[in-house]
């Protein structure tokens, strides 16, 4: 049996998800993985009323990142704002002595004799932008192909060491950054104010009092690839090569900021499919205006359910540790049931034109359920009932 615990939930919460895994044919065991795995991490400490909307600070040093930018390029701005660029992507390099100055102790570069930075095969194709999302503004890199989306991704998460990254993987958000640019810019501030502490050792004490404030040096971004979402064709959705790829990066985006959006308001965002499946919704949702259950499918692997497509990106969700093969395919079938209620629950419930109250609303009620609750056959009915006593606060739909 896995080793996994049954998350803390009240009994008639257990015993109802208890009951919809054993109606799909789940063994004790597998019961037990699934409520484990199924567990609901969103916090929802904070009333539909005042969930943060405001911009978080970092976004000023960003905002001038971009001015930056459109003097002397992204590339040659972030290369001199982040110190993983001014380091190419190689085996060990993390281990190295300078790698360590640079980037845990905030060494300036030119102290540091450097052979070569960050390579990318298509520097010039490099953009920034911020993008405004329903928990404020976020800054999204994007990268001019895969490689240099890779590379990014290597740098920025992996300290530039050169671990794979999986072909269904198009997009990453880089949190708790520790950006040396805005520390540097914190000294520079806390010195001209202070012309009296004008030793490295007052410093010292200062540096020691920022690091609790982890809002004045770390940072959230995202990093985009320009290529086919999930590493579906355009084919297999019988659209336009071009078509296509302008929905995929609408959908990645999009997909990728909600990630964000729940991290900041609900305190989760999780390598698991329910999150993948809000995440996915709300990115169709964005690039074409509504949502399409056979494009989730496709992204997922399950387009021919119950047959699974070797690749698909559930592959990338299977938990750790790993769910059991039943474990996995009574997943896959909640996941389909889930998606079928939330389609029936669009064309009962949803006015069109979508609003703003509309949407945040929605995001709450999903990330109010398990899965195992959207996926039973009151799945409808949870998800109004969640909407209404939103309602009862002050949100409306």
């Amino acid at each position: 049996m896995d080793e996994r615990r049954a998350p803390q939930l009240p009994m008639n919460a257990i015993q109802f998800s208890c009951n919809i895994l054993a109606d799909y044919g789940a063994s004790s065991g597998e019961i037990q993985e699934l409520l484990a795995y199924n567990q609901n991490r969103f916090n929802h400490a904070y009333s539909p009323k005042i969930l943060p909307r405001e911009t978080e600070p970092h976004i000023q040093a960003w905002q001038q990142y971009m001015i930056e930018s459109q003097q002397i390029g992204v590339y040659a701005t972030l290369k001199a704002c982040l110190v993983q660029f001014q380091f190419p992507i190689q085996q060990g390099i993390s281990q190295t002595q300078n790698y360590y100055k640079v980037t845990r102790q905030g060494k300036p570069v030119e102290e540091i004799s450097l052979e070569t930075g960050l390579t990318l095969s298509q520097p010039k194709q490099l953009s920034l932008t911020i993008h405004q999302t329903l928990a404020g503004s976020i800054p999204v890199i994007t990268a001019g192909n895969r490689a240099d989306f890779i590379t990014l991704v290597q740098a920025l998460t992996k300290r530039n060491e050169p671990y794979s990254v999986p072909d269904s993987m198009g997009a990453c958000t880089v949190g708790n950054y520790n950006n040396w640019d805005r520390i540097r810019q914190y000294k520079e501030q806390w010195m001209a104010n202070n012309p009296k502490c004008c030793y490295e050792t007052d410093w010292t004490l200062e540096f020691q009092r920022l690091i609790p404030k982890k809002e004045l040096y770390q940072d959230r971004f995202i990093l985009l690839s320009p290529g086919n979402y999930s590493h579906i064709s355009a084919d297999q959705l019988g659209l336009r090569e071009s078509e296509w790829l302008e929905l995929s990066l609408k959908i990645r985006l999009e997909h990728e900021c909600t990630h964000y959006i729940t991290r900041r308001w609900f305190g989760s965002m999780h390598n698991n499919l329910y999150d993948e499946l809000i995440a996915d919704y709300r990115g169709i949702v964005a690039a074409l205006g509504y949502y399409r259950i056979d494009w989730l499918l496709h992204f997922l692997g399950l387009e021919s359910f119950p047959e699974y497509r070797s690749g698909g990106r559930l592959e990338n969700y299977k938990g750790d540790p790993p769910l059991s093969e039943g474990a996995l395919k009574i997943l896959q079938r909640l996941l389909k049931a889930a998606a079928e209620n939330l389609e029936q629950f669009e064309q009962q419930y949803i006015k069109y034109p979508r609003t703003l109250v509309q949407e945040i609303a929605l995001l709450f009620a999903l990330t109010k359920l398990r899965l195992e609750e959207l996926a039973s056959i009151e799945g409808i009915l949870f998800l109004n009932r969640v909407i209404e006593e939103i309602q009862e606060v002050g949100v409306e739909i």
